[in-house]
């Protein structure tokens, strides 16, 4: 138990700030300074929207940015990444908000932050990497699609249905606006996130989003436009931290959608710091480091009020392009929005809806990338598939279970891929130190079979079927020394094989089998039979004449002269093996 400790405690020490990290803030601070500004100032109508859109409201965003964001800031795997609420966790929040409330998303956020610390010790960071860039693609996709179908209510200035499918909400509240029509609060929306698209082309550098919500909220309060509805009050600070929200008895309930959380912003967070190391040169973060500091994030934001949160990919691209070299940026981020909640929260409170709706409205279409979708589709077949089956799966499901799809899809077709590659192909036997006469009578009753690839579960079976259809011949070889790997399934189909054909009065031969191999086909006594009989060589000449003497010992044949075996160099053993 010590030692299990010890370990735990080693690998917890390990994943703790350093001084190089200290070391790096002070290289360029005031790069990281105005980078850190200019990330605020995006990510302040994004707090405020996914915080509304979570049903938690606009503060809870806040609370989530500051808290979360510092933290991640300090204790994660990258340099440059910027965390807080999202829209992806939007997606996820909703239906358990509308389940369990807004203490059970607390709850939720809580155990997942729990989950993340001990996914780091178990170092299950570098699994990242086995995500199909397809799936990321779709699962990108979709949620562009959940995010932007959740505005439709704020954006039409009506009242937000009740329900947590994304698709019958905005239907729903597209026929509350035929109803009753709020042209004030759709004109806000669209002109908001018009002057957000058009500006980015424009001038990508300028932060058009803060600069429309500023717009919007002055001509709303000059105008005295009623229909412009506004965020609401705000507290002037964050509250004291407290656990009221827990309920111990609720927390069984509560797991399943803790691991949905748990397993979104793990992949979000460690997607969104590939994405910034991609940005940059002489960066590369620490996966399970990341996940560490996302899980105290998590841990530590609920108890603010804050929602979960991840690492945010469009206010990390932000900070990577504005010139962040540390993670003093990050900090700088937080400590701004910190000051906007204490100073500012009273004209923040004045924000219409409408108009934070036009900004998550824009984000989602700036989500979608056009040209990598088209690159993607056009790639394969398959990947187009998976990137479909993944985007429509977020949308009509969830995202973790769209995630899941879309991995199990994209194991499927890549095993079945592989197993295609696998084939079984009847050779010339070798003339070896055979005379042409010699030859021509040993073809006549011995046919090899050369097996190239794999041979697992996936395509074994096909083997069983090729093997079985030889007739009019004594002797089967079966070349191996190109199967690349075998599992269980493939030993117990050439054992069958090897079975079926003897059973028919055919011996079987094998040559060149692997010692890497040799394993599991003992296991399964798929070489039983060839060992009794004295049937298992190294190379496929020795087989040839373990043949030829198999055939003299039954009279199928007259022997031959003996003849001084010709010497066979390692490159000849290993083409005919």
């Amino acid at each position: 138990m010590r030692v299990l400790l010890g370990r735990v405690g080693g690998r917890l020490a390990g994943l703790l700030p350093g001084r190089g990290d200290l070391a790096q803030m002070r290289r360029d601070p005031r790069r990281d300074l105005l980078a850190g500004l200019t990330v605020a100032i995006v990510a302040l109508p994004l707090a405020l929207g996914f915080g509304v859109s979570s049903g938690l409201g606009a503060e809870a965003g806040l609370a989530t940015a500051v808290i979360a964001g510092a933290l991640a800031a300090v204790f994660g795997g990258s340099n440059l990444q910027v965390s807080g609420p999202t829209g992806a966790m939007t997606v996820v929040l909703v239906p358990i908000v509308a389940e369990h409330g807004p203490g059970g998303v607390l709850a939720v956020g809580l155990m997942a932050g729990v989950i993340l610390v001990v996914l780091a010790v178990l170092k299950a960071g570098k699994y990242m990497q086995y995500v199909p860039a397809p799936v990321v693609e779709g699962f990108t996709l979709g949620i562009a699609c959940v995010i932007g179908l959740q505005q439709i209510p704020n954006a039409l200035g009506v009242p937000k249905p009740g329900g947590d499918r994304v698709l019958v909400v905005a239907w729903h509240a597209l026929q509350e606006f035929a109803q009753h029509p709020n042209w004030t609060a759709a004109a806000f929306a669209l002109a908001v996130a018009a002057v957000m698209l058009i500006g980015a082309r424009r001038r990508p550098t300028v932060p058009f989003s803060i600069l429309a919500l500023i717009a919007a909220t002055v001509v709303a309060q000059l105008a005295g436009l009623d229909a412009a509805k506004p965020i609401g009050d705000l507290p002037s600070g964050l509250p004291a931290p407290s656990l009221a929200f827990l309920d111990v008895g609720a927390l069984g309930s509560l797991l399943a959608p803790a691991v949905a959380v748990a397993a979104l912003a793990a992949l979000e967070s460690l997607l969104s710091a590939s994405v910034a190391d991609g940005m940059t040169v002489g960066q590369k973060h620490d996966p399970d480091r990341e996940l560490f500091g996302q899980g105290l994030a998590n841990i530590a934001a609920p108890l603010f009020g804050g929602v979960p949160a991840t690492g945010a990919i469009a206010r990390t691209a932000v900070n990577v392009r504005t010139g962040a070299s540390s993670r003093l940026a990050s900090l700088v981020h937080a400590a701004v929005l910190a000051v906007i909640v204490f100073a500012a929260s009273p004209l923040v409170s004045k924000i219409p809806l409408a108009a934070l709706a036009g900004v998550l409205l824009a984000t989602a279409v700036r989500m979608v990338e056009v040209g990598s979708l088209r690159a993607m589709a056009k790639a394969t077949r398959s990947d187009a598939l998976i990137l479909v089956l993944t985007a429509v799966a977020t949308l009509a499901l969830d995202l973790v279970y769209a995630v899941i799809i879309g991995l199990v899809v994209a194991g499927a077709l890549a095993l079945r891929a592989v197993a295609l590659q696998a084939r079984l192909e009847e050779v010339p036997l070798d003339r070896g130190d055979h005379s042409a006469e010699e030859h021509a009578l040993l073809a006549e009753h011995i046919v090899a079979y050369r097996i190239d690839g794999p041979l697992f579960f996936a395509g074994a079976h096909r083997f069983l079927l090729e093997l079985a259809e030889v007739a009019d011949v004594r002797v089967v070889i079966l070349r191996m020394s190109r199967v690349s790997t075998i599992d269980a399934t493939g030993a117990l189909v050439l054992k069958d094989a090897v079975d079926k054909l003897q059973r028919r009065g055919i011996a079987v031969m094998t040559s060149g089998i692997r010692p890497g191999q040799r394993q599991v086909l003992d296991s399964l006594g798929a070489l039983e039979l060839l060992r009794l009989e004295g049937r298992e060589y190294a190379t496929t000449p020795e087989a040839i004449r373990g043949a030829r003497s198999y055939l003299e010992c039954a009279g199928v044949m007259p022997p031959l002269p003996a003849r001084t075996p010709r010497p066979i160099s390692e490159e000849t053993e290993e083409t005919v093996g």
